[in-house]
């Protein structure tokens, strides 16, 4: 059972999902009906780039909106076969972590565990497209908040881009 402090805060580290949403997407095949044949015709595999983000925006009481962006641009011969970009969002109960502890669940844990749900839906997103389907590989988010935490250290810009 959690203490409870005077002002009824608890003073166990706290961690609550309350929701998971997808807050946009989008798909775009610009070149499209042509780029099927030259994907159908191509000996070697498509160029895909992976731009990865997130976002953390504190909403009051404890509460946090974390949003992980993933876009997939995938190439065929330096032409677009198609972009598909998600915004996936989820809102966190965040209270009673040091201060080192709350940036790491925000900056690893939140990401982590909204990553399966934007990889679902960029693999929809594809397959419906009419591509071949297409499926992220994990992502290791720790390894991610550590390299960030390194390069603010040594004064260089953060960044969350893969």
């Amino acid at each position: 059972m959690a203490e409870v402090t005077a002002n009824g805060q608890s003073s166990q580290p706290q961690l609550m999902l309350q929701r998971i949403y997808v807050k946009d997407v989008s798909f775009e095949a610009p070149n499209a009906p042509q780029i099927f044949q030259e994907v159908s015709e191509l000996n070697e595999a498509p160029q895909v780039q992976l731009n990865l983000s997130q976002r953390a925006t504190g909403l009051g009481n404890d509460l946090y909106e974390v949003v992980l962006s993933l876009t997939l641009t995938c190439t065929v011969n330096e032409r677009t076969a198609y972009l598909a970009e998600v915004h996936q969002a989820g809102l966190f109960g965040i209270a009673g972590f040091s201060e080192a502890d709350h940036a790491s669940v925000i900056g690893s844990y939140c990401p982590n565990l909204l990553f399966p749900y934007a990889r679902q839906v960029i693999s929809s997103l594809v397959q419906e497209g009419g591509f071949p389907p297409f499926l992220l590989q994990p992502i290791n988010f720790e390894a991610l908040y550590a390299e960030q935490q390194r390069r603010m250290a040594g004064g260089e810009a953060p960044t969350l881009n893969s």
